[in-house]
């Protein structure tokens, strides 16, 4: 039995990708109610209506217009998902799927409200998206938990599948130790003169005991706690900022909300771990094996299920 997990740490890429399409507002479109029974799927139904629903949201996601086929196919397995997650009581509560849901609209700069109008105006229910939700991150999380095994990506698979790409040129990978300092910028201040106040400090700091120190007997100053990071962990223009930057010394000051902020680089040495190359490629390989898996488990499902179109 797979314990329930953390359902939003799980969700899938599919889901992702998901917020980014629907990111759209469209003109109001009136919304059809027939209710009649198209298909039994282990004894639970789906309507016309449902039908009507998804195809809206798949227009309104995808851009084209799926074919009532594909759509009857694509709410089918979503019931057998939901139906085989419960089995391995992988069930995502009412609180969690809307949890979900707010951040999908979070990351469109909507509120949950906000997503519900725009889904409204296409004449699509948040029901309706909701349902796709919860059935991408009940499978995302039990295809994981039952195959976690089989799905592991190992180094020597890793090292082929470089060694195949000829133009892949695998890059040194690093371990940074880092100090995040920040001046912060009272009501009143010019950040800009923080700034310049910060480029002076970074003239005369040479280490990072220099840096604590210095900041630590300032006025308006923090140190944060020390921050490791490999290669792969980080994102590729930091990853240059840090490689320019001589241990030891501070990198170039940026104005955010916090205030100036800075990292003190503290060390840097190569490591086994990962580079962003290698990482990339355990990624596609993982989703590979991920897709070849759920593919297989779902015919399995299909083949095992009773349907009944009506």
């Amino acid at each position: 039995m797979i314990p329930a997990p953390v359902f939003l740490r799980a969700a899938s890429a599919a889901l992702a990708l998901l917020t980014t399409l629907v990111a759209l507002a469209f003109a109001a479109v009136p919304t059809a109610h027939a209710q009649s029974v198209a298909v039994m799927v282990n004894g639970e139904p789906i309507t016309t209506f449902d039908i009507e629903q998804r195809t809206k949201l798949t227009v309104l996601s995808m851009h084209k217009t799926p074919s009532r086929k594909e759509v009857l196919q694509d709410l089918i397995d979503e019931k057998l998902k939901v139906r085989e997650g419960k089995r391995y009581s992988i069930d995502p509560s009412a609180a969690e799927i809307d949890s979900a849901y707010a951040s999908m609209a979070a990351r469109m700069n909507l509120s949950g409200d906000g997503l519900t109008q725009s889904l409204a105006s296409r004449g699509i229910r948040p029901g309706t998206l909701k349902s796709r939700i919860r059935a991408d991150m009940v499978w995302s999380t039990l295809v994981r938990g039952r195959f976690q095994q089989s799905l592991m990506v190992g180094e020597k698979t890793v090292e082929s599948a470089i060694q195949l790409n000829d133009s892949s040129k695998e890059a040194d990978s690093f371990q940074y130790v880092m100090r995040p300092l920040v001046l912060l910028v009272p009501r009143g201040t010019s950040p800009a003169a923080r700034r310049q106040e910060a480029e002076t400090l970074r003239s005369r700091i040479h280490s990072c005991e220099d840096a604590i120190r210095v900041f630590r007997s300032m006025r308006n100053a923090a140190v944060r706690a020390p921050v490791t990071r490999t290669s792969a962990e980080l994102p590729a223009p930091l990853r240059a900022i840090l490689d320019k930057t001589p241990v030891g010394q501070l990198t170039p000051p940026e104005i955010t909300k916090q205030g100036v902020e800075m990292v003190a680089l503290c060390e840097r040495k190569a490591t086994v771990a990962d580079s962003p190359e290698k990482r990339a490629v355990r990624d596609k390989l993982y989703a590979e094996k991920f897709e070849a898996k759920s593919k297989s488990y779902l015919e399995t499902l299909r083949k095992q299920a009773l349907i009944e179109y009506r």
